[in-house]
């Protein structure tokens, strides 16, 4: 299951699951839109994770816990740490940023 952030509050996700992977979006964003059921896929997949959705122009803190400069921007946080990230629209470079953490 994938939850869609409702308020500028990602630390504390991150903060209360031991593995958050993040899809940083934006309404106007059509590669975005392209990956979302990729994204809900993947989350479907490892349930031992928190998938969260993340409307990057609404919530700027949640935002700045990444370096997103190119959407869509994928994030992965383990243990309240940062890990990794990556910009694609590519399922299979998607996975590869998953898969060592789960």
């Amino acid at each position: 299951m994938v939850k869609e952030l409702e308020q500028d509050n990602l630390q504390d996700v991150v903060n209360t699951n031991d593995t958050v992977v993040v899809q940083y979006s934006a309404t106007w964003c059509g590669n975005c839109r392209i990956m979302k059921p990729k994204f809900k896929k993947l989350a479907s997949e490892h349930e031992n994770a928190t998938f969260v959705m993340v409307d990057s122009e609404k919530f700027p803190e949640s935002r700045k816990m990444a370096t997103v400069d190119n959407l869509p921007t994928f994030a992965v946080f383990k243990d309240g740490k940062f890990v990794n990230q990556v910009q694609t629209n590519k399922f299979d470079v998607l996975k590869d940023l998953v898969n060592p953490v789960l």
